[in-house]
């Protein structure tokens, strides 16, 4: 009866909404337990990497188990609603018919099951079945009407990779304090278990070459089932590169305290973790405007009547993504020990939420006129700040342009995006007084261009200085002689 009764329920995971999200939030539950739900129709909405988007239902039927409440943040992946797809009754205390299937007691889907339960004759045949079904990798969570024991629950508040990890270092889950919801053990308990694990031996001889050998005993079926001896190397790496844990400091009287929202969150893991994998290095470059600002003004009419404006920032993008195509080690990631060299320009182009950032993405700008990529610009940035960007338009950048020059500030050094190689940060044009040589006669004078100061910020474990040296003349080049019919 108990197999039955679960057959028609289907998982609802948390979705993957981009190629660089790894997790997501729920915002808001737009269905209730026990609510009738049709095929595509919307049940919750999720925010991730600043994105909110609404989740429908795979199928119709009932909402009978919410397994993530909303402000909590899970991996792309993790089951957060069940749906009964023949329309049973919702999960709870007051279910009569899950409390027959539960031995006639009506309080049978209580989450703790009482002393009286987990002493039961049968819990021993039950507690068989549950390993049977964690050892196949289902989904037993919402099969809270039998009794079962606390390991067992606390296997099943976790992820199969979390128990992939404890099988091949030999932790008991049941040993793990879980901080995850309804004590869920995470990747990161985990770690932090073995970590401490590590570290206790320290205090006697005797018990760390017991614990050692202890260890080493444990771990040994791991290997003699052909899994690689490097699988603990290669989690702190995935650790390194992933996850990300704030030092905290004392507060002081005279502080204030604010939870960081999630756009800020998300932006200083992405900057420690960009910061961690690629090895900064920035070069500049000064660049004379004074060609661009006269073609602009020259223009500024015939463009506005055809409904477009075209920014100093549509003719940098189109500079750069027509000197990419020459530099493909720019436009290029590091991926282990190979190089991918992209084979699309998709160029980001940062945008000032006030307060936060986001990096919509121009893909295929190459293939766009100055008209058309000034255009697009001008879309992004007013869906950016309207919060009306879809995920696939922040996603899949290849190389990247900031403008702190906008708001004056003579240059930047900026921080490139995981799985690219370089981001181009513009400084403020400005009015300066330069030597000009006369190409005739070769004489200097002194003359007033409208200047500004480029930095470029790229990866030096696949971009090299001099490359980088000849990428930004190449731009200056190509931005002092821009082309009257771009």
């Amino acid at each position: 009866m108990h197999g039955d009764n679960h057959v028609a329920r289907i998982e609802v995971p948390m979705p993957q909404m981009g190629e660089s999200i790894a997790e997501g939030t729920v915002s808001r539950w737009l269905k209730q337990v026990g609510d009738a739900v049709e095929r595509d129709e919307p049940i919750l909405e999720i925010s991730t990497d600043k994105v909110d988007a609404e989740i429908p239902a795979p199928q119709s039927g009932t909402l009978v188990e919410v397994a993530v409440e909303e402000g909590e943040t899970v991996e792309v992946g993790t089951i957060v609603a069940y749906i009964d797809t023949e329309g049973g009754q919702a999960s709870s205390a007051d279910d009569s018919d899950e409390g027959d299937e539960a031995g006639d007691d009506p309080d049978g889907e209580d989450e703790d099951p009482s002393p009286e339960q987990e002493t039961a004759p049968e819990s021993d045949e039950d507690e068989k079945e549950d390993e049977k079904e964690a050892e196949t990798d289902s989904r037993s969570q919402g099969e809270e009407d039998e009794p079962e024991s606390a390991e067992e629950r606390l296997k099943q508040r976790s992820t199969p990779v979390v128990r992939r990890m404890a099988e091949e270092h030999g932790v008991e889950l049941s040993e793990v304090t879980g901080s995850g919801h309804a004590g869920r053990v995470t990747k990161q308990d985990l770690l932090d278990h073995m970590e401490k694990a590590e570290a206790a031996p320290d205090a006697s001889e005797e018990p760390a070459e017991e614990k050692a050998a202890d260890r080493k005993e444990k771990a040994a079926p791991a290997r003699s089932e052909g899994r690689p001896a490097t699988a603990a190397p290669s989690e702190l790496w995935k650790t390194f590169y992933g996850e990300v844990q704030h030092p905290e400091f004392p507060v002081r009287d005279a502080d204030r305290v604010e939870t960081m929202d999630k756009i800020r969150r998300l932006t200083a893991e992405h900057m420690v973790v960009a910061k961690r994998i690629v090895p900064h290095v920035h070069s500049f470059i000064e660049i004379d405007f004074t060609r661009i600002d006269r073609i602009r003004r020259e223009n500024k009419k015939k463009w506005s009547e055809q409904g477009a404006r075209v920014s100093f920032t549509a003719f940098v993008t189109w500079a750069i993504s027509r000197v990419l195509r020459d530099f493909p080690m720019v436009n290029a990631t590091a991926s282990g020990n190979n190089i991918i060299y992209r084979g699309n320009v998709n160029v980001g182009i940062a945008v000032d939420l006030d307060p936060g950032l986001i990096v919509p993405v121009i893909r295929d700008a190459d293939h766009l006129s100055l008209v058309g990529i000034g255009s697009k610009v001008m879309d992004l940035a007013e869906r950016a700040r309207s919060r009306r960007l879809s995920p696939d338009e922040i996603q899949g950048a290849t190389f990247s342009i900031t403008n702190p020059g906008v708001l004056g500030t003579m240059v930047g050094l900026p921080i490139i995006p995981k799985g690219t190689a370089g981001i181009l940060g513009t400084g403020a044009i400005e009015k300066r007084v330069v030597v000009v040589e006369d190409p005739e006669t070769g004489e200097d004078s002194i003359a007033i261009r409208k200047r500004s100061i480029f930095s470029l910020g790229y990866d030096h474990r696949i971009v090299d200085g001099a490359d980088a040296a000849r990428f930004l003349y190449a731009l200056k080049e190509m931005l002092e002689g821009f082309p009257e019919d771009a």
